[in-house]
């Protein structure tokens, strides 16, 4: 289990900290408007009310003990990178930053953090990949055009043997794992009978893989 503080608890940041506690980590949320900390008090390992432009305040939250900071502060540029500058002053190791501009992309990499999110950006990337193949349930970039994307089995391929399936797929593209429900099989054998609803965890190249997705499903 993970400890993550996450400052700035609107819809971006309030939705990171949910999701890392179904996740099974400890999360410290820390946001200057208390009704919003109240909000999400019974929901999080801690909730607290705090100037995170105060670099003594934040000092006593006791950031070094998480694994990773998510500074997450919406509109308030000048905010959010006040309170990278404490933070990187106070050694924090690993701090992860929400922008929302390119201006602030370039001072925050200049600041020195691990990673910069766009969340618009990055969603609006998912969506268009979501529109345009729709048969990839999620997908992970591993760089250099490599892939790992989840794809549904549908009903079309019930009772099929994985190895038929897979007879007209280049050898580039891997079958790491098959989900069934609560199941899951590591390099499932050629003999593998599918089930609809089942879930193929490829890895490959993604112009292969948009090729061979419609085979799949």
């Amino acid at each position: 289990m993970g400890q993550f503080a996450v400052i700035g608890l609107g819809r971006f940041g309030s939705a990171a900290s949910l999701e890392l506690m179904k996740m099974g980590h400890s999360v410290l949320g820390v946001d200057t408007n208390g009704k919003v900390v109240d909000k999400l008090a019974d929901q999080i390992t801690h909730a607290v009310i705090a100037d995170v432009t105060d670099r003594e305040a934040l000092e006593e939250l006791g950031l070094d003990n998480y694994d990773v900071v998510l500074v997450a502060i919406g509109e308030d540029v000048q905010a959010s990178l006040l309170c990278v500058v404490h933070l990187k002053s106070l050694a924090i190791s690993t701090i992860w930053v929400k922008a929302t501009s390119h201006a602030q992309h370039l001072i925050l990499s200049k600041l020195g953090v691990a990673r910069i999110i766009h969340p618009e950006e990055e969603m609006g990337i998912r969506v268009a990949q979501a529109l345009s193949y729709p048969m990839v349930n999620d997908y992970i970039s591993l760089g250099n055009g490599e892939f790992v994307v989840e794809i549904g089995v549908s009903e079309r391929l019930e009772g099929i043997l994985l190895s038929e399936v897979l007879q007209d797929i280049p050898d580039t593209i891997h079958v790491l794992l098959i989900k069934r429900r609560s199941d899951i099989t590591v390099h499932p054998p050629g003999e593998f009978i599918l089930q609809a609803k089942d879930v193929l965890v490829l890895l490959g190249q993604l112009t292969t893989l948009k090729a061979i997705a419609p085979k799949l499903v």
